[in-house]
């Protein structure tokens, strides 16, 4: 079954951000990348040194939740608040990924397709007809 999660984009602070829902929910965050620890290929080689430090992605589990996030940088542009989160979904299979990637995204912006990661998942983001943010991930490391 899959499972929904919030996923907050900001300009620069998500570490601030992220640390202060730590000191006020408890627990771990279990990782937090930056752009900079990215394979070259992937686009790490050509960003500033501001952006290279921001947060590629952190997660702090919350309950049932995970709460995950990262910041913009200069390709994607500062975000606009409001318009600053995903809804992402995780999934237990490829086949399920592309059935909920390819049902979501109809008559949308699919931005990002479904490929394999280098951190190991089968992963795509899209905005949906409705304007609404959405990511679709499978672990393949975890099945």
């Amino acid at each position: 079954m899959a499972t929904i999660n919030p996923y907050l984009i900001f300009n620069g602070n998500c570490e601030a951000a992220f640390l202060f829902y730590q000191s006020v929910f408890g627990g771990e965050i279990p990782y937090i990348g930056k752009f900079k620890d990215m394979p070259a290929g992937d686009g790490s080689g050509n960003l500033s040194e501001e952006d290279a430090n921001r947060i590629m992605h952190v997660c702090l589990p919350i309950g049932d939740v995970v709460l995950m996030g990262s910041d913009s940088n200069s390709t994607s542009g500062d975000v606009v608040f409001g318009n600053n989160f995903s809804v992402s979904v995780n999934v237990e299979s490829k086949e399920e990924a592309d059935r909920i990637f390819n049902g979501l995204s109809a008559g949308g912006n699919a931005y990002m397709p479904m490929n394999d990661t280098f951190w190991g998942a089968y992963f795509g983001m899209f905005t949906d007809k409705f304007g609404i943010n959405w990511m679709v991930n499978f672990d393949k490391n975890e099945k």
